[in-house]
């Protein structure tokens, strides 16, 4: 594992996927880095109530589709948080909406280690706690 994802250490990061296998992906990597994870859900309500109940959450992956639904109400309760988005879907950055233009983007398929430097890059290097209101 890369020495960015080691260092996820005392980040608390939202995962939103429905597809298992890159969700278990993820939790699994992220965890092993030292990332405490929330969910994984795959959901926009399961990945709402942690949005909203969570006490702390320094940055979220979020699916843009989930089942069908679409995920940008989730980005927008984690956006009045102060949260740090990274998109890891399967659509491409025109299908974003606006208000997300300074969201990152990855197209799948995505690499758990490249997440994990992204976190990074927008959580400044070191745990920053973004707490509920």
């Amino acid at each position: 594992m890369m020495d960015a994802a080691r260092s996820l250490t005392d980040r608390h990061v939202l995962v939103v996927e429905d597809d298992y296998f890159i969700m278990d992906e993820l939790r699994l990597s992220f965890e092993q880095s030292g990332a405490t994870v929330l969910g994984p859900v795959g959901s926009v309500e399961e990945a709402l109530a942690i949005a909203k109940d969570s006490p702390r959450i320094d940055a979220a992956v979020l699916d843009i589709n989930l089942h069908g639904e679409m995920a940008f109400p989730v980005a927008d309760a984690l956006r009045t948080r102060g949260v740090p988005i990274i998109f890891a879907t399967g659509y491409d950055a025109v299908t974003i909406p606006e208000r997300f233009a300074d969201a990152l983007h990855c197209e799948k398929p995505v690499e758990p280690d490249m997440i994990a430097r992204l976190i990074l890059s927008r959580t400044g290097g070191v745990a920053q706690t973004h707490r509920a209101t």
